[in-house]
């Protein structure tokens, strides 16, 4: 089964089952919906402005809450659903809006926030079900060159403006009463649930049920203490499926609870592929070798940049997406071998100076990922001390 299988045969209301892990990761996927127009915004949403970012929501209606039924839409879904899979997050709507366990789940307090400019995207709404339980649910990245852009600044600056306003909106939203509180989401959306919850005033972190962060990817190293993670540490419901690569990027206390998935290799990301048994996912004992490789290579490669030579490596990079032509990340990632061809080709016009950087930066890459191979290779040879 899988979270599609879930909506179909998961009759049970919350009363009888309680939420769990798999409904967060459904609910995750309408964080992936945009919704203006649709759902309710933030009435604090002005509060969230700085001067010059872009409320996309301004047309959404101000008050009150909606099903999922009152966003099947059809003259919206030709840019209603964002994300690597937008069809299945079609497919996710429609079958949480024909749910008996989801359809008196109201949707509110829609805020969407794009700035190019400031290499900003961000969105979030709230799930209340009855007086039972809110979910505050986090997008995760769009195909947006802007967004993938605020990804990779993760990686040397923090906090990057949508974390800023995601510890902004959990703040907003939690003062109102509901038994169980829960907070969540999908690959940058587990980031900003995680970050947004550890930084949350203690009154709200008190009423935090559980976080759940579904394949998202930690922080920059020093961004927060062993002691901020142990007051959510028991709270905090990390999930990466088995060849994981995004959700093991960067600095995490929490440790991760490994999933089965049908696919293989970056396809894992996405959570539809993800095994589901009875109200829960299918675990496994661990990560897979590669996922192991990949993660030990990343985390040693990244410590060898300063935050400043990050910031210049992010800036070539993308001035080279930028020279190849390239619309938003859907371009580069269904692109494959070709994409990244046409990037290396891109590169060869930039400027001098930006094209000897990213050479630079590359080059450790290849070093490190053979040595850990190599040192793989021994550690599993007869008579090998390593």
């Amino acid at each position: 089964m899988n979270l599609l299988d879930y909506l179909a045969t998961e009759f049970a209301p919350f009363e009888e089952k309680p939420f769990n892990p798999v409904d967060s990761a459904v609910l995750s996927q309408f964080c992936m919906v945009r919704a203006e127009g649709v759902v309710p915004a933030l009435r604090e949403r002005k509060t969230f402005l700085d001067l010059g970012t872009v409320v996309e929501n301004l047309l959404s209606p101000a008050r009150g809450a909606v099903r999922f039924t009152d966003a099947l839409r059809a003259e919206l879904y030709p840019t209603m659903f964002t994300g690597l899979a937008p069809d299945l997050v079609k497919q996710n709507l429609l079958a949480l809006a024909a749910s008996p366990r989801f359809r008196d789940v109201r949707v509110r307090d829609y805020l969407s926030l794009f700035d190019t400019e400031r290499q900003t995207q961000f969105a979030a709404m709230t799930f209340v079900y009855r007086k039972e339980f809110a979910y505050v649910g986090f997008r995760g990245t769009d195909t947006s060159l802007t967004g993938w852009r605020e990804n990779f600044n993760m990686a040397y600056t923090s906090p990057v403006p949508a974390q800023e306003q995601a510890a902004r909106y959990l703040q907003a939203v939690a003062s109102r009463p509901v038994k169980r509180l829960m907070v969540g989401g999908h690959s940058k959306g587990g980031n900003l649930a995680a970050y947004a919850a550890l930084k949350s005033s203690p009154a709200v972190r008190d009423c935090i049920e559980r976080v759940y962060t579904h394949d998202g990817p930690g922080f920059k190293a020093g961004t927060f203490e062993p002691g901020d993670w142990a007051t959510l540490e028991s709270r905090i419901h990390r999930t990466v499926p088995q060849d994981s690569i995004i959700g093991m990027l960067m600095e995490s206390h929490a440790v991760p609870r490994v999933v089965k998935s049908t696919a293989r290799g970056i396809d894992q990301h996405s959570v539809f592929t993800w095994e589901v048994a009875g109200d829960d996912f299918v675990y496994l004992d661990s990560l897979t070798d590669g996922a192991q490789l990949t993660d030990a290579v990343l985390t040693e490669w990244l410590a060898g940049f300063s935050d400043e030579e990050a910031a210049v490596v992010v800036d070539a990079f993308f001035e080279a997406v930028e020279a190849s032509g390239a619309q938003d990340a859907s371009d580069l990632l269904s692109g494959g071998a070709k994409a990244i061809a046409r990037v290396a080709e891109a590169a060869k016009r930039i400027n001098p100076a930006t094209r000897a950087t990213l050479l630079a930066a590359l080059k450790p890459l290849t070093e490190i990922t053979a040595r850990h191979l190599t040192q793989g290779v021994a550690s599993r040879w007869p008579g090998s001390r390593a």
